[in-house]
């Protein structure tokens, strides 16, 4: 078997995984367990929490210590495990600490699979710039095909999503053993904790541009965390309306949801145009109206034929705001950052957008979500509309804030990096 076979069928799995219960985990516990949407949000906000420092601790281990092939192979055999302990609880407090603990084993685990594509590819003498995005390609479909097997079979409200994602964990971390070995690295070992940990990169926060950016990247990262949390049950609630209950809709929601997903794969390929053409603040400002449009699309569609034809736009559109938002923004930092402070950077900025972003999305999103609950009932046009609000006012202050002067030219060769 080819290098580059394995390591696809590695990020395949990695990514199925996640996609078997990160879109649908909402809408079990709500109507399944019948947990508020504060409790939802806080079991949610466990990944936020963990992607704060748990792959900078992990990559230090992997660095210094254990073999990267090998401790990726032991986080996603503990990762089974919580996750199949999670099947078979009700409670919200013990589902939080057990989804914290998946977590905090899953998330570092991504940056691991990357570490070692890359270093199995240099093994082979093959490029990764060129090599490693086709491989990545396969993340995508694990994940689209985890939610389409998740809504197809009809297990979207039932904990077998659960032991589904618990199967594929245990499957890759016996398969992680049979990679190549990862050495470790010598070359990190005279650094510093503050740097290993990224925590040098803060000093970016005296400059007031950066300081701008990694705010709004926090705070467009919580956005992404309120339709990962809350989407799938929306949809689901289609069905307390008769005329709805037996519609495409509500029978294959992580199906129509998953076309989000498609979607990113088109806009991937548009962003070196946008970004040569407009710069970072436009296609920022792109990204935030493209969540207001999102949002705006939910709270107006449903199964009906108008209305089903929002909810495919809201589809679309997904596309552009997470892409030209997170791709971008990396793209930007690369391009602005001094070359010493890059990694720690890069780092800092999926902290903001994964870590406090989620975070903060995850519980402000679900006590949302609550206040507008009346008997059980969620008023989901008011609760998309509120959200909706919250990004084009995020829009007209950093249209406002953010000085940033594009010079085309020297962006004529950016490309999308790994």
């Amino acid at each position: 078997m080819s290098t580059k076979l394995r390591l696809r069928i590695m990020i395949f799995l990695q990514f199925f995984i996640w996609g078997s219960w990160l879109v649908t985990l909402g809408s079990y516990m709500i109507k399944t367990l019948n947990f508020t949407g504060t409790q939802v949000g806080l079991v949610y906000s466990s990944k936020g929490l963990a992607a704060v420092l748990m792959p900078s601790l992990i990559g230090i281990v992997a660095d210094r210590w254990i073999k990267a092939n090998r401790l990726y192979g032991i986080c996603h055999f503990l990762g089974a495990i919580a996750l199949f302990a999670s099947a078979q609880v009700s409670d919200p407090g013990t589902m939080f600490w057990l989804m914290l603990f998946n977590a905090m084993v899953y998330m570092p685990t991504i940056a691991l699979s990357n570490t070692i594509s890359y270093i199995c590819l240099e093994k082979d003498g093959l490029d990764t710039v060129k090599h490693f995005p086709p491989i990545r390609v396969f993340g995508t479909v694990g994940f689209i095909l985890a939610m389409w097997t998740i809504s197809i079979f009809n297990i979207e409200l039932s904990n077998i999503q659960l032991y589904l994602a618990a199967g594929a964990s245990a499957l890759l971390a016996l398969y992680s053993f049979t990679l190549p070995d990862c050495p470790t690295s010598n070359v990190k070992k005279d650094k510093s904790l503050v740097s290993l940990l990224g925590l040098d990169a803060f000093v970016l926060f005296k400059q007031k541009r950066m300081a701008i950016f990694f705010l709004f990247a926090m705070l467009l990262g919580a956005a992404l965390q309120i339709t990962n949390t809350f989407g799938n049950p929306f949809l689901h609630d289609f069905a307390l309306n008769p005329d709805y209950k037996d519609s495409l809709v509500v029978r294959f929601p992580a199906i129509l949801l998953s076309m989000s997903q498609i979607s990113e794969v088109f806009f991937i390929l548009a962003i070196p145009f946008f970004f040569r053409k407009f710069g970072i603040k436009k296609v920022m400002l792109i990204s935030m109206v493209a969540w207001t449009l999102r949002f705006t699309f939910f709270a107006y569609g449903d199964p009906s034929g108008t209305g089903f034809v929002l909810l495919l736009l809201s589809m679309v559109v997904y596309g552009c705001a997470f892409d030209f938002f997170n791709i971008s923004g990396a793209i930007f930092v690369e391009k602005e950052v001094d070359h010493r402070l890059r990694a720690s950077a890069q780092g800092l900025f999926m902290t903001m957008v994964n870590g406090v972003g989620a975070y903060v999305g995850a519980i402000i999103s679900g006590k949302i979500v609550d206040y507008f609950t009346i008997d059980g009932v969620k008023d989901w046009q008011s609760i998309w509309l509120i959200f909706g609000a919250y990004t084009l006012v995020l829009a007209i202050i950093f249209a406002v804030s953010f000085k940033y002067k594009h010079d085309r030219e020297e962006m004529k060769h950016v490309t999308v990096g790994h």
